[in-house]
Order: C-alpha cells, then structure tokens, then sequence
C-alpha cells in the first residue's frame, strides 16, 4: 500500500480515536454512570476497536483489568464500571495499536481475511469498518453530552499524532 494512502487512512482514524478520548474526557462524574451508561458506550467501543485492530482475532485479549465481557451472549455488563483514566489508558494502548496496524500495511497483508461468526472481511475493510463504528460511538457520546446540558468537544478534521 502507498505511503501516502496509509498516511491519509491514518489521519483520519486517528481523528476518530481522538474524538472519542476528547468525549470521554468531557464527560462529567454526574453523567459517567448515570441512567445512560456512558461510561459503558464508551467502553463497548474501545473493546471493540482494540478487537477489530486485532491480526489474529481467535487470540484476541485486551489488557488488564479489562476482560472478555463484550462476547457475552447474554449482554452481561462487566464485573466493575470502569473509570475514566482506565478507559484513556485503553483508547491510548489502541491508538498506538492501530498506528501500527496502519504503517505496517501492505498490498499483500491487507488481502489477510478477518473472519469471526458475522464477518469475512479483508483487513483494510476491517480498518475501514472499525474507523466507522468508532465515529458512530464519538457521535453518540457526544450527543449524551449535549442531551445533558454539557459541551461537547470540538470537531477534529485530522489527528495531529504522527503516523511514524
């Protein structure tokens, strides 16, 4: 893959994992674990953008203290609300994740399949996929922030963070 594809692919999930930190940092303490869960729409997300990040999706475990509770059949919550500097530290490990994932891209290791019981996809379209659902959850934090009388942050066009 160009450099200059993978460049532009990056500036732009990057901007995506930006604005989800900045929403989570937005967050006040009376809304993180009131009635609309915030704190888990934030946790839901970066689960699933570490998971989707993932090469080998069957060996998939996200760090400490965070557990496997998202492939819950039953919707199980996690055993514990996590705090806000524990989900940043997250969103911050899948930053780097995906940064890597990104410049190390290449026309033949993008053809890899990313399959699981509901996709067989190539890695890039699980890269564009996972930037996709990451925005969606940015916006919908956002939009609990508003709906709760707080600013939301600011749009972010490109991440400012390097690729390499």
């Amino acid at each position: 893959m160009e450099d200059s594809l993978k460049t532009i692919l990056w500036k732009e999930f990057g901007a995506a994992i930006d604005m989800l930190e900045n929403a989570i940092a937005a967050c006040p303490d009376s809304l993180w674990n009131d009635n609309s869960k915030f704190w888990y729409n934030a946790y839901h997300v970066i689960f699933f953008l570490d998971y989707y990040l993932t090469e080998e999706e069957e060996k998939f475990h996200p760090p400490a203290p965070f557990t496997l509770s998202e492939f819950n059949a039953e919707g199980e919550m996690p055993e514990r609300v996590y705090d806000k500097s524990e989900l940043i530290t997250y969103i911050r490990y899948c930053r780097e994740k995906c940064r890597k994932l990104i410049s190390e891209l290449t026309d033949e290791n993008m053809q890899k399949r990313f399959i699981n019981k509901y996709r067989n996809y190539s890695r890039l379209e699980i890269i564009i996929y996972n930037l996709r659902h990451v925005q969606h959850h940015a916006g919908q934090l956002n939009l609990l922030l508003r709906q709760n009388g707080n600013e939301p942050p600011d749009w972010v066009s490109q991440t400012k963070a390097e690729m390499e």
